[in-house]
């Protein structure tokens, strides 16, 4: 004798509480997932002036960094590579370290408008970081300490030898 297998109904879910349920998923997602936010480069701008002196400045005072729409990067009319462009600042930053402030070191940036973004961080980068090495080796020498364990002395001090004075100039066709 077999036996015979019985069929079974199948069992009811209640769907009514579905889009409850996808609600507070959603909700708990939203709540619990952190947004990444570019915050973009952090610069301290100059306060507005409304009437601007204009100020001769001589070519010895003048670094003028180019960069184009090729990629070419030019410092003072002349090709270099963008690693470069820190150790050649250096030498003409150290140059003026004993000099007024009216005679420190300018450095111009200037971009085409189709200048690859990247390339303008890079070298912007390398334009900070051979202020702040040149700034490093101040502090080892005078103090023995580099410049990030200074006391706020000492910061004003180097902030007033080694000034970071950045000039970044509207975009430009440049060739």
């Amino acid at each position: 004798m077999m036996l015979k297998k019985r069929k079974r109904e199948g069992g009811e879910f209640s769907a009514s509480s579905m889009a409850d349920i996808t609600f507070l998923l959603l909700l708990f997602f939203l709540v619990t997932t952190n947004i990444d936010v570019d915050t973009g480069i952090g610069m301290t701008l100059p306060p507005k002036v409304d009437e601007q002196e204009i100020v001769p400045m001589s070519k010895d005072r003048l670094a003028a960094l180019l960069i184009n729409e090729n990629g070419d990067v030019l410092l003072n009319g002349e090709i270099i590579a963008i690693p470069q462009i820190g150790e050649t600042l250096k030498e003409r930053i150290r140059s003026k370290i004993n000099l007024p402030k009216k005679k420190k070191l300018v450095v111009s940036i200037k971009t085409d408008r189709n200048t690859n973004y990247n390339l303008y961080i890079q070298a912007l980068d390398q334009v900070k970081d051979a202020f702040y090495s040149v700034r490093n080796e101040y502090a080892m020498g005078k103090w023995g300490k580099k410049r990030d364990k200074v006391t706020e002395e000492q910061h004003k001090e180097l902030k007033e030898k080694i000034p970071i004075i950045i000039s970044i100039a509207e975009p430009e066709k440049v060739q």
